[in-house]
């Protein structure tokens, strides 16, 4: 395939930033969406110029490190898939392709794609944890009876693998379904009952602290989630929310 890319070019945070146009040429259907970023950075590199920064690290669909915004979706046209799980036959030969970064007040630009997604980071600091005994009289974790359905919908939570996608392709960039997704995980657990209280309004304080907006209700971020999150997660927070202040 041959394809034009729109990619967004800013040296730092402080410079102002603008969209550039590139060609590449003879890319395989089966290369994943980074595959094609480094054969275009391999030729940029070639003729001396600077590469397209952006974030990686397992490519695996993992880590959460990968965050591009892709013709106006968060990781793309694919459902499901994080950008590096993305796959060129989602694109058709000749196609424009615009790549941004993720958009929001809270992830501020570093470079070109790559942006400082640290306060997700902070939120998590300030309450995304359980305190656990080590003293030698920790109680073993299969002695403690959970319901299977308590354990799966915790793991549902769990797999959030805190790339932004949610905040990138809200209208408010709202972080509640990374916060709430974080909430659940341990509140529907005996383990993370000691601290629910102070866990839920530290995290939502904190998110409220580092700028993000407030739920729309619109869903979008359930939709770019590719982890599938459900927006039952903000519902389970905002419940925890409310017996936290009661």
């Amino acid at each position: 395939m041959n394809l034009t890319l729109k990619i967004w070019r800013q040296k730092d945070s402080k410079s102002k930033g603008q969209m550039v146009d590139y060609k590449v040429t003879d890319i395989s259907e089966h290369m994943s969406f980074l595959e094609m970023i480094d054969v275009l950075n391999e030729g940029l590199v070639a003729k001396g110029e600077e590469p397209v920064a952006f974030d990686h690290d397992c490519r695996e669909g993992i880590c959460g490190m990968c965050s591009m915004y892709i013709n106006g979706e968060a990781h793309g046209p694919d459902r499901g898939v994080t950008t590096c799980q993305l796959h060129m036959r989602m694109f058709k030969d000749g196609d424009t392709i615009t790549i941004e970064p993720f958009r929001a007040s809270a992830f501020p630009v570093i470079k070109d794609l790559v942006v400082d997604r640290s306060a997700f980071d902070r939120i998590q600091h300030a309450g995304g944890y359980i305190s656990v005994n080590t003293s030698g009289n920790t109680q073993d974790a299969n002695a403690i009876p959970i319901s299977k359905h308590a354990a799966d919908t915790a793991m549902d939570a769990a797999t959030c693998i805190g790339c932004g996608a949610c905040v990138a392709t809200c209208k408010n960039s709202s972080a509640m379904l990374f916060v709430g997704a974080k909430v659940s995980q341990y509140a529907l657990l005996p383990q993370g009952q000691v601290e629910a209280a102070d866990r839920v309004k530290n995290m939502v304080a904190q998110m409220d602290l580092e700028g993000f907006g407030n739920c729309t209700n619109t869903g979008a971020c359930e939709v770019e989630c590719p982890k599938g999150i459900s927006l039952d997660v903000i519902a389970r927070m905002n419940r925890e929310l409310m017996k936290a202040a009661i």
